[in-house]
């Protein structure tokens, strides 16, 4: 039986998936989280098969946990899913390790879909996507140049969060999340909080308001 962690910062949706990943007596959901920090506590307990995280959720983002998940276990097993499915997202989830991505506009069977797909050591990527996205090259998406912490800060950043709080999340000092800032403004050519907020909702790493 595959042994699942289910990350969102949504209950209700976190009790829609677990029903349904359940309902074949194929799965178990072992653990559940809310947050990024939650659920890396959660994972070093419970070691799960599989780890399912949605992208955007407060704090840090579902890519920041597939990154600690992959640090100290390689070959884990983690898919993501998101609102959004920007070339940059789904580039980068792969570039990190992700052994599947989803959009939520799939239908509940894709997931299931996923979970076997990838248990048995494959990739999954959601119907409609090109699968060349899976492979490394041909980042075309604004934000190509940024080093994945600095797309989290740019997450947190455009989130409206202040460099104090980006630091608390990320384990950061605050001195090297405005220094980090500065660098993505200079990199993307921006200057005002507007301008990242933008390039952040265009690619997927904030959710529309």
């Amino acid at each position: 039986m595959t042994r699942i962690l289910l990350v969102d910062d949504h209950p209700v949706v976190r009790a829609g998936y677990q029903r349904l990943l359940e309902q074949d007596g194929s799965a178990t959901v072992v653990a559940q989280a809310g947050s990024v920090d939650a659920a890396w506590a959660r994972y070093r307990d419970c070691m799960p098969d599989l780890t399912i995280t949605d992208i955007a959720m407060p704090g840090s983002g579902g890519l920041e946990l597939l990154r600690r998940v992959r640090e100290i276990r390689p070959g884990a097993r983690v898919v993501l899913f998101s609102m959004h499915d920007s070339e940059m997202i789904v580039r980068r989830a792969f570039s990190l390790g992700a052994s599947g991505f989803l959009s939520k506009s799939c239908s509940p069977e894709h997931l299931v879909e996923a979970v076997r797909l990838v248990m048995a050591g494959r990739r999954y990527l959601s119907p409609g996507l090109p699968t060349g996205l899976m492979e490394p090259g041909g980042m075309a998406d604004t934000l190509g140049s940024l080093t994945h912490r600095e797309i989290e800060i740019l997450r947190l950043i455009a989130g409206g969060e202040s460099a104090a709080s980006c630091a608390r999340a990320l384990h950061l000092s605050p001195k090297t999340v405005s220094n980090l800032q500065s660098i993505i403004k200079g990199k993307l050519g921006i200057s005002t909080p507007a301008g990242l907020v933008r390039i952040a909702l265009r690619s997927g790493l904030l959710r529309a308001p």
